[in-house]
């Protein structure tokens, strides 16, 4: 049996990771059409290494075939699934604290207390 070219290079490109420490990653797979057995195979191993190396292996962008694949072969509930890239990337830092940007507090702010720019580019407080 031959491993195809594409299984050969991300087992080389996941192999390369854990040399490096780099113990934690995300496949993206929106642009993968079809997973084989081999390609299972390749999945399953990877992701025993990275937890081997205590770190994680996380999976994104599954197709609807990919997720029925998955729940079929019963690594749905091996592999952490992502639909949104934040959020996966978000998974590895369960304890930090994601500051959310509120525009109109931002304005509001502003409004209260208004700054100017100077000749020069730096801030100034406007007067009043």
């Amino acid at each position: 049996m031959q491993i195809g070219d594409e299984t050969l290079s991300l087992q080389e490109a996941l192999r390369t990771f854990l040399e490096h420490n780099q113990n934690r990653v995300i496949l993206d797979l929106k642009n993968v059409s079809f997973i084989d057995s081999t390609g299972l195979g390749t999945l399953v191993s990877a992701h025993s290494a990275f937890k081997k190396a205590e770190g994680a292996m996380k999976l994104l962008h599954l197709s609807e075939r990919h997720m029925q694949l998955l729940v079929l072969t019963k690594l749905s509930t091996v592999f952490e699934l992502f639909d949104d890239e934040q959020k996966a990337i978000d998974s590895f830092f369960p304890d930090r604290e994601v500051r959310h940007f509120d525009i109109l507090e931002f304005v509001k702010s502003q409004e209260d207390n208004p700054l100017s720019f100077g000749n020069d580019g730096t801030e100034e407080k406007a007067d009043e």
